[in-house]
């Protein structure tokens, strides 16, 4: 049987991302078998029983992720330009005076948090900020199944069987893209639902059968809605909730 390394099938198993298990190693908060490990790179058997200690259990469980209804004129990452990253509108202030969860906000929640995934600089909605490896891991990782929906609005005549084509059938940088769902809504907006998410991917689907995009907003990443969340507005990720 081939050894893997550790900190990677620790990703795979989703115990954490392989940068948490690399530092969760160091820690000595690793156990393999009943035994701790500390030396970065270790390999073992796929088949080996992986646990962390309470400390990284703790760690997790203080991380926090965050629903924001990104404006149109923020990026979602780092500053680009004249442009704000979309974390700068995270602050006491700006919290959804609906939220459930009983947190408390501090600064400091957000070193470290990233998008997990993109929403373009001209489109709004929902994105997801967080400070845990295992939800980045589920919504951005290779093999993530979490799909993401779209209301699209749209200019121009569509080409023949464009919606089929928008479907399934076109590439972009010469790979093809996976099978999506594609339906009118009206005569001026679509619904998107997909699976991956490349940049500006629907500007670009919508380019090839015709189509010009005029407003687009994420409305839902998995189980998670949008909702009734203000633009400019967030809150936290319940404990009672999962993508």
């Amino acid at each position: 049987m081939e050894r893997v390394r550790l900190s990677k099938l620790m990703s795979e198993q989703g115990l954490c991302s392989r940068r948490e298990a690399d530092d969760f190693i160091e820690r000595g908060w690793v156990q393999v078998d009943g035994v701790t490990v500390t030396q970065l790179g270790t390999r073992i058997n796929s088949d080996q029983r992986i646990t962390l200690n309470r400390a990284a259990q703790n760690k997790q469980e203080s991380r926090v992720t965050i629903l924001l209804n990104k404006p149109i004129g923020f990026v979602s990452a780092q500053a680009e330009g004249n442009y704000k990253p979309a974390v700068t509108l995270i602050n006491a202030a700006s919290r959804y005076a609906k939220d459930k969860s009983t947190l408390q906000f501090n600064p400091k929640q957000l070193i470290g948090i990233a998008p997990a995934g993109r929403l373009d600089i001209d489109s709004q909605g929902l994105l997801i900020l967080t400070q845990d490896g295992r939800v980045a891991k589920q919504l951005i990782g290779e093999d993530s199944t979490v799909d993401k929906e779209y209301l699209v609005r749209v200019q121009g005549k569509l080409v023949g069987n464009g919606l089929g084509l928008l479907c399934h059938g076109l590439k972009l940088d010469d790979v093809a893209l996976k099978p999506a769902k594609v339906t009118w809504q009206n005569e001026e907006q679509l619904r998107f639902i997909l699976r991956e998410g490349k940049k500006r991917q629907i500007r670009r689907m919508c380019e090839l059968v015709g189509l010009k995009v005029t407003g687009l907003k994420r409305v839902r990443i998995g189980k998670i809605k949008l909702g009734d969340l203000p633009v400019g507005q967030w809150r936290y990720l319940g404990e009672d909730e999962g993508f």
